[in-house]
């Protein structure tokens, strides 16, 4: 299982490709609980994306959830759906956006 570091960094080097960032410009903040969490974010603008450790200024979405729960949700383990259903994810900002990640995490 990787871990919530691991996953980030995987995220970042598929923002590498303008393909995968597309044209949104958005700033995430992940604000992750339990083992292993911690605040990480991920940024698009331009084609361009960044993502790793660390939290943004005034994020357009603030995710929050127990790091095992994104672990889960990366690596398909975990229904976003569900888990946004079942409270075990809590999005403050703009859901759109917060939509448009399940393209990303996977």
């Amino acid at each position: 299982m990787p871990t919530v570091t691991e996953l980030f960094d995987e995220i970042n080097t598929r923002l590498a490709d303008p393909a995968k960032a597309g044209t949104s410009v958005a700033s995430y903040r992940f604000d992750l609980s339990g083992e292993d969490g911690g605040e990480y974010h991920i940024l698009l603008e331009g084609g361009k994306g960044e993502a790793g450790a660390g939290a943004p200024e005034n994020p357009n979405t603030t995710i929050s959830m127990a790091a095992s729960d994104f672990v889960a949700l990366s690596t398909g383990q975990l229904d976003p759906t569900m888990a946004f259903m079942t409270g075990k994810i809590k999005v403050r900002g703009d859901m759109g956006l917060a939509m448009k990640l399940q393209t990303l995490l996977r």
